[in-house]
């Protein structure tokens, strides 16, 4: 007779690992899910602003800063210049003031390194266009005005002291208005008066009779300088200043798109910090529960 054969144990129930679907539709992760998709709007919001301003719907004319302009109807004094009138043609009426005729340094004219010869010019508050500027200022309003270049320093300060004996005729300008380039230390060894850029406020500094005045923050480049009607005239000794044009700018801002471009990438980003999060935590689990079951069955090893 054959003896019977004896029953094996049943085995432990195999535990099978979750997949990374399964770890991923977990409520936690779901949640990390929805924040995900809130970063991920808050950045995609923030890449359509920086598009909206990269490209401009309402370009000005071409050929805008050509048309000389009362300088009341393009800026206000202590107001910045607007970017897209850099470089605008205007006229202006007054007088300048005597004493306050400067030289500033290290000017190029045709690639030639020289000298302005500057001066504070007294708007006359009935000239044209400037009924805006007296009602909208108290006190008197002074705009900075580059009169002419040299390459000689000498010829400069001789042109400088000739204005400063003037007593200050009316005159009628045209120009263009350029931004301020803001102050600058001496060069190392220079004189701690010596000017290296045409700064306003700078020359504030050094100007007389400047209680309650109001300053333009732009300056003007002349291209004309004489008496009133007289036609146009410089000192003896300086050349007219260099003052071409301003480039015709693009309406598409390529720094704003570079940055709504930024934008995108972070927003896909925070997805892929969601997945790459969740797959670590599946590959953990899954790690966790293989050595779990070495340790139970150390005869698989």
């Amino acid at each position: 007779m054959t003896g019977a054969v004896p029953e094996r144990a049943p085995a432990s129930d195999e535990v099978f690992p979750p997949t990374l679907r399964e770890v991923m539709l977990r409520p936690w992760w779901i949640g990390m899910l929805g924040f995900a998709l809130l970063v991920a709007a808050v950045f995609a919001w923030l890449g359509q602003w920086q598009l909206g301003r990269a490209i401009d719907t309402d370009p000005p004319p071409a050929g805008i800063t050509e048309q000389v302009e009362p300088i009341a109807e393009v800026v206000a004094p202590g107001e910045y210049l607007p970017e897209p009138l850099v470089g605008q043609r205007v006229d202006v009426a007054g007088a300048f003031v005597a004493g306050d005729f400067l030289v500033v340094s290290s000017r190029y004219n045709g690639g030639e390194e020289g000298y302005w010869v500057t001066g504070q010019l007294r708007v006359d508050p009935t000239g044209s266009g400037a009924a805006a500027v007296a009602d909208a200022t108290d006190g008197p309003t002074s705009l900075a005005v580059a009169i002419g270049w040299t390459a000689d320093r000498a010829a400069a300060d001789a042109a400088a002291s000739t204005l400063n004996a003037d007593p200050g005729a009316a005159v009628q300008l045209t120009g263009r208005l350029i931004s301020d380039e803001g102050p600058a230390l001496p060069p190392r060894g220079a004189p701690a008066t010596e000017m290296t850029r045409m700064s306003p406020a700078a020359l504030l500094g050094r100007w007389h009779d400047v209680a309650e005045l109001n300053v333009y923050r732009p300056y003007l480049v002349a291209e004309t300088v004489g008496d009133a009607g007289a036609g146009e005239s410089l000192p003896a000794g300086l050349q007219p200043i260099d003052s071409p044009a301003p480039d015709e700018g693009s309406n598409v801002n390529w720094l704003n798109i570079f940055y709504a471009v930024e934008w995108a990438i972070f927003a896909g980003f925070a997805f892929y910090m969601w997945y790459r999060l969740a797959r670590d935590a599946w590959e953990k689990e899954v790690e966790a529960l293989e050595e779990a079951a070495s340790a139970h069955h150390p005869s698989d090893r």
